[in-house]
């Protein structure tokens, strides 16, 4: 059996058409995350940043979201390590814990709507930040059972 890029690559060994891939499309890194500055921990609201379309959990300026968004992270190889908030979830996460990709992954089960029937991402559990005061972010602070 032949095996699969991500099966034999490591996440820095990846084309960036290979890295795109990875994304498993949940959204989790969209959402605001506040982090307690006495004890590190970070916790997730289910406020989404204003250019995530919470109709399909993608983003509608995928490609200018640097430009758009200030804060907008962009996800490398060497920032996986130090991204603490990523979730055990995420498949950049998994890929760098060793774990490989989960069983919904599109890759692995060739389709892209498995993230959201089986609850792995955050279409229909979140709300746009438009729509939320920026004060108020603690009061969306979510406890969702992480799925691994």
């Amino acid at each position: 059996m032949v095996k699969k890029f991500w099966e034999i690559k490591s996440l820095t060994e990846m084309t960036p058409e290979e890295w795109e891939s990875i994304c498993d499309g949940c959204g989790k890194c969209c959402l605001h995350k506040l982090e307690d500055i006495d004890t590190g921990d970070i916790y997730y609201t289910r406020v989404a940043c204003q250019w995530l379309d919470i109709e399909s959990c993608r983003c509608s300026h995928y490609a200018d979201r640097l430009k758009k968004e200030p804060t907008c992270v962009k996800l490398t190889p060497a920032d996986v390590d130090d991204l603490q908030w990523l979730p055990p979830s995420c498949s950049y996460r998994r890929m760098h814990d060793g774990r490989g990709l989960a069983d919904w992954h599109h890759l692995v089960c060739g389709d892209r709507e498995r993230v959201h029937s089986e609850g792995h991402s955050i279409l229909g559990r979140c709300l746009s930040e438009r729509d939320v005061h920026p004060d108020g972010l603690e009061e969306h602070i979510v406890h969702w059972v992480e799925q691994n």
